[in-house]
């Protein structure tokens, strides 16, 4: 159920304030520590961040997808690594739960991790499987009451400060896709561990890490559906959290945007402000177009799916457009900043680095044209 008009308006200027008056003086620090400071972690979840896409009844704000899509263009305005700090709580760590989860599943963990207590984190990709997410090695044998949990898991986002793995396991001896079950993990039973941090090209704050399973005691009753029913749910999850990246994505832009031509209006050469020239102007023209293209697509899309509507192919090409998208816009944003857009103190070189991971997660744009393609086939043109 949607928020009353005036409720989510004010939900959106409350975020669309703390973004710029809390979350963008911090980006340099955040960058430099690879940290974000406990203050605004709380800060996040005294505004209900963590629970955006959890239902009212279970202490969330229950948003709708276009509300969502709305609320994360205005967080895309700032350093990816903030909304990553809450966005699995609110994506991918917590929607197969919403989705498959048992009454008493959702009674047990919703609640924690809407507020922010628990930190749920998404455990799908292996050393061995990134793109071919229904080849999963990692195995859960039934051992009475429990699962017998035993593999790797590779780049898991919050991996370092999840309470609450959502793992893809093998429970069947069909190798294929049919052979994977879903199962809720608590940090805390006994065999499971972490690697350290790995070190990344951009998003610094947001850390991913391995995860390794072993012999780990999961009672049956945290499976998530049946028995083989995971790459479905894997599948589920991960079209809705295309569409949420995109609108990310969007903001990102319009922040890049925004930035060109306030820099572009200061900045002179030949006398005049740059954004007076018109090869500035034809950069900033693309840029623009784009964007409001992305807009687009995002928003009909999120409204096609709060209707019901099937939206794979259209959050698959959401996901794929408004990712290209912003990576080509912040490329135009270091040219027009030209040298000091290759200097760290602007800032743009270190978004240029942190929006190239939005074409690789969550389904690469080589795998969103395989999806598009299909579907589009599937409904005949």
């Amino acid at each position: 159920m949607a928020l009353d008009p005036e409720t989510f308006e004010a939900l959106l200027d409350g975020v669309r304030r703390f973004v710029a008056e809390r979350l963008r003086p911090l980006e340099a620090e955040v960058e430099a520590a690879d940290a974000i400071p406990d203050d605004v972690v709380q800060e996040m979840r005294d505004m209900g961040l963590f629970g955006l896409s959890i239902a009212e009844d279970h202490g969330g704000l229950g948003l709708t997808m276009s509300e969502e899509c709305r609320v994360a263009i205005e967080l895309g305005r700032t350093t990816p690594a903030f909304r990553s700090t809450f966005g699995t709580n609110v994506g991918i760590g917590s929607q197969g739960l919403v989705m498959a989860g048992t009454p008493e599943q959702k009674a047990e963990w919703l609640p924690r991790i809407a507020s922010g207590e628990v930190i749920t984190s998404f455990a799908l990709t292996e050393p061995d499987v990134g793109s071919d997410s229904g080849s999963v090695k990692t195995r859960a044998v039934r051992d009475g009451d429990v699962y017998r949990l035993s593999g790797t898991k590779r780049y898991i986002t919050n991996a370092d400060k999840a309470d609450l793995f959502t793992v893809m396991a093998r429970t069947g001896d069909d190798p294929g896709a049919r052979g994977v079950s879903a199962f809720l993990v608590p940090r805390d039973l006994p065999g499971v561990t972490l690697g350290e941090p790995e070190k990344k090209m951009g998003q610094r704050g947001a850390k991913v890490s391995d995860v390794y399973f072993e012999d780990v005691p999961v009672p049956a009753a945290n499976r998530l559906g049946a028995e083989g029913e995971g790459f479905k749910i894997a599948m589920r999850v991960l079209d809705r959290g295309r569409l949420h990246i995109s609108a990310v994505c969007v903001g990102v832009a319009e922040r890049l945007i925004a930035d060109c031509v306030a820099y572009g209006s200061e900045r002179r050469q030949f006398g005049n402000p740059i954004v007076h020239h018109q090869l500035i102007q034809g950069m900033l023209a693309d840029s623009k177009t784009e964007a409001l293209a992305a807009r687009a697509l995002v928003l009909e899309t999120a409204a096609k799916k709060d209707r019901g509507e099937d939206v794979v192919l259209e959050s698959a090409a959401a996901k794929y457009f408004a990712s290209e998208m912003v990576g080509r816009v912040a490329d135009r944003a270091v040219q027009i900043y030209g040298g000091a857009g290759y200097i760290a103190d602007y800032g743009i070189e270190r978004l240029y680095r942190d929006v190239r991971l939005f074409r690789i997660y969550e389904g690469t744009s080589q795998i969103q044209q395989v999806i598009i393609a299909r579907e589009t086939l599937k409904r005949g043109g």
